[in-house]
């Protein structure tokens, strides 16, 4: 086959192939033991003709050696001497008597007790041939082209290059961040990929406008036989010339491949910078106006008088930046007839020559020395503007380059900057939507949780739109009467701003409710009621947020009783890690979740040991761990098998062990709080009959209990509070009735009695001999209020300790 068919579309494959070959092996004295399908396909000759024969009788021109000389590969005309063994042309005789010239290898075989044999690999010499030609045109191609060639694999590590790419761009271990993302790119979509780049690389002094040059860059994915992809063909092309027309281009794509990588304002315009110099100018400065970097608003428009500069970015042809005046980050201010202040009046670019008699440069003294000395020449000021905002200028200078800014520059330079404009505006739109996002979450979450003396809390909040900042998942510590606790962790169907104002409304209604120190499973009826009628009002009128779905997980822990209430929404069952005992998860009833409407909650109470630690969680927390619910359950009982730690310790262990990636696909909130209990002596409770006289008695348990605890400063007030309490159940309510008090943070004041009639605050008239009781508790207590219980109702207050206790 000639050039023409070596060049086919199909390619040959390797005709030494041990698959496809004429494979024999023979025996010490040259007598096969071995002849393979290939062989006979070659020769004709099948096995059982061949076994056991002299190898040299099927040899064109060689007759067999006698036995006890057995002729070895040397002793064959046709054989060279290789590195391995021997290489040749052969003459074998056909089945059908014709002779087939074969192309052969042979090497010695050891075998055990080190008897010797041969193997011998033959093809067609036309197969050997087209392959040959095959293989050295594709050398030729691949490492002698001009073009620069390199293979990647799929991690996008260089695996070879050719001479060309290596002169050009070097044998680096991994290729560039441009190449990896259209590399990746061709892997991912199975589809070519083509770039245009500017060349030389930039801050490259000896460079000249008649000197610039443009890559072509292809990205071809390489598959084998079976279609699989096995890495990447990057071939590279440089070119140089004079067409002023292409580098524009090449540049415009280079500037939307590099500028508005990020919605990082500060990185977007050190991007356009970048691009500005050396391609452009030999220097470039971006001052932004301060009203456009920090809130994000409407910046000004052509022809306003106030504004001030802040330089954001700056870039030179020398490391030492000679031409510049003001740091980033610093506020600036041009002379009143600079191209900056005309430019920005105007809203259109400004283009002049400078010198040293330039008007306004003369009334800028510091600029004059710096731009003059340097031996600045030209000056192009383009405005900074997207969606009819100008949002700052953009100063190109020349002085290395000795050709001045012309109007082919001015165009181009306009381009790009309105390009990178609206990269800048969508950065500071970015900036004002996050910092409104992370108000909103910081005023719906609680700043700061309150120290209590039931539990020591800690939590991790972890929302799945990193950049915002913000999500649908929330958490509650809220204290309740009687030294209790009620520890929340809820989640609302969504992402981002939409999905935390929801939570914030869910929030809001929770502590709400709890406050009415309603129970687990009551508090959880009104809130699905509540989201059943914000979806169906947000549905009716199409306007904002919609609750469409919500979890939430409602415990409410007791130092004094020592035990826990809990009641679930749709919401994954809190995990409870135990001193002595391992990780359980309470079997607490799985309610449906918020906003189905109709269907019942139930809550479970169950006893917890002080030290234990309880952990709310969002389903964020468990599913990421490849999505596996019980995977995640395991790594969550690992993470709490030492409740002993301290609570931020195993915080940091949750976030690693269950979000490896630290950036997970859902929100993701959890709540850990360690109980603690109140000693029997710091409790004091007394049952008191209904009668009138039992007042006194009343009042002399309380000073005296008070005395104990060292609060005799406020036992008057107590016992003030505490007879008024008890006269009100006596006379308005039925028994039992019974007295508490509770030694915590604050003295707190408890009268229980049968009634589920709730006392109410008024205001009694002059005439009135009493309904004055309530007002006085008010005005003495620090805080009260009311709760129902299973038998009626406890009224509560309590009040501040003296300082030092």
């Amino acid at each position: 086959m000639g050039v023409s068919g070596a060049l086919g579309n199909a390619d040959p494959a390797d005709p030494f192939d041990i698959g496809s070959a004429a494979v024999v092996i023979t025996d010490a004295r040259t007598l096969i033991v071995y002849w393979s399908p290939g062989a006979e396909a070659l020769f004709g000759h099948s096995a059982g003709d061949v076994l056991g024969q002299p190898a040299e009788a099927f040899l064109q021109g060689h007759e067999p050696a006698a036995e006890s000389r057995p002729r070895p590969p040397a002793a064959l005309s046709g054989l060279r001497r290789t590195a391995h063994g021997w290489d040749g042309v052969l003459a074998v005789r056909h089945l059908a008597g014709h002779t087939v010239d074969t192309a052969v290898r042979i090497c010695s075989l050891i075998a055990a007790g080190g008897h010797r044999g041969w193997l011998a690999v033959a093809c067609d010499v036309k197969e050997r041939a087209e392959y040959a030609l095959h293989e050295e045109i594709a050398r030729g191609v691949l490492d002698r082209s001009p073009i620069g060639i390199a293979v990647l694999d799929t991690d996008l590590r260089r695996k070879w290059a050719n001479r060309a790419l290596a002169d050009t761009e070097g044998y680096p271990g991994d290729s560039s961040p441009l190449v990896k993302r259209y590399a990746r790119r061709a892997l991912v979509t199975g589809q070519p990929q083509v770039t245009l780049e500017s060349s030389p690389p930039r801050h490259d002094l000896t460079r000249r406008r008649s000197g610039r040059r443009v890559r072509l860059r292809s990205f071809v994915p390489v598959r084998d036989a079976a279609g699989r992809t096995l890495g990447v063909c990057l071939v590279t092309l440089h070119a140089s010339g004079q067409d002023s027309a292409r580098d524009r281009l090449a540049l415009l794509n280079e500037a939307g491949e590099h500028i508005g990588t990020t919605l990082d304002l500060d990185r977007t315009v050190r991007e356009l910078a970048e691009v500005l110099v050396p391609a452009v100018a030999d220097f470039a400065a971006i001052d932004l106006l301060d009203s456009a970097r920090t809130n994000g608003g409407p910046a000004i428009a052509p022809g306003q008088d106030e504004q001030t500069f802040r330089r954001a970015a700056h870039l030179s042809l020398q490391e030492d930046h000679p031409e510049v005046v003001v740091e980033i980050g610093a506020p600036t201010r041009y002379a009143r007839q600079s191209p900056q202040e005309r430019c920005l009046a105007v809203g259109r670019p400004v283009r002049e020559n400078l010198g040293p008699a330039t008007p306004w440069l003369a009334e800028d003294p510091v600029r004059w020395s710096k731009l003059i000395r340097l031996g600045v020449h030209t000056h192009l000021v383009v405005p900074l503007r997207a969606r009819g905002t100008t949002m700052g200028v953009v100063t190109l200078m020349r002085w290395k380059n000795p050709d001045p800014f012309e109007e082919d520059d001015q165009l181009l330079v306009e381009e790009l900057v309105a390009r990178a404009a609206v990269c800048v505006d969508n950065a500071r739109r970015f900036a004002r939507e996050r910092q409104a996002a992370l108000t909103l979450q910081t005023s719906l979450l609680p700043p700061d949780l309150p120290e209590l003396g039931a539990v020591e809390v800690a939590y991790r909040y972890l929302p799945a739109d990193a950049e915002a900042g913000v999500g649908g998942d929330w958490f509650d510590v809220i204290p309740l009467s009687g030294a209790r606790v009620a520890l929340v962790v809820g989640d609302v169907v969504g992402h981002g701003l939409h999905a935390a104002a929801s939570m914030g409304r869910l929030r809001a209604a929770v502590q709400t409710l709890a406050d009415l120190d309603l129970p687990p499973d009551e508090l959880l009826t009104h809130v699905d009621d509540l989201v059943v009628r914000l979806s169906d009002e947000a549905e009716a009128s199409a306007q904002g947020p919609t609750v469409v779905g919500a979890s939430c997980v409602y415990a409410v822990y007791d130092p004094v009783a020592r035990s826990i209430a809990v009641a679930r929404a749709g919401h994954p069952s809190p995990a409870i890690a135990h001193l002595s005992e391992p990780v359980e998860f309470p079997d607490i009833p799985a309610g449906p979740p918020l906003g189905l409407g109709g269907l019942p909650f139930e809550s479970a109470e169950f006893p917890v040991e002080e030290g234990s630690i309880i952990a709310l969680y969002t389903d964020g927390l468990i599913e990421a761990s490849d999505r596996d619910v019980d995977i995640g359950m395991e790594r969550l009982c690992f993470t709490l098998a030492h409740p002993d730690r301290p609570l931020e310790e195993i915080c940091d262990i949750m976030v690693r062990t269950l979000l490896p990636e630290h950036h997970p696909r859902d929100d993701v909130a959890f709540l850990i709080a360690r109980t603690r209990v109140l000693s029997h002596d710091r409790v004091a409770s007394w049952d008191i009959p209904a009668d009138p006289s039992a007042v006194h008695v009343v009042r002399g348990d309380i000073a005296r209990q008070l005395s104990v605890w060292g609060l005799e400063e406020i036992a008057f007030t107590t016992e003030l509070i505490a007879t008024e309490l008890v006269t009100n159940a006596i006379r308005h309510a039925h028994g039992p009735i019974s007295l508490r008090l509770i030694h915590e943070r604050a003295l707190i004041c408890e009268v229980s009695d049968g009634s589920t009639t709730s006392p109410h605050l008024r205001r009694a008239l002059i005439t009135d001999e009493g309904g004055r009781g309530l007002f006085l508790i008010a005005q003495l207590a620090q805080r009260w209020g009311t709760r129902r219980t299973a038998g009626g109702k406890t009224i509560w207050t309590e009040q501040q300790l003296p300082d030092g206790i």
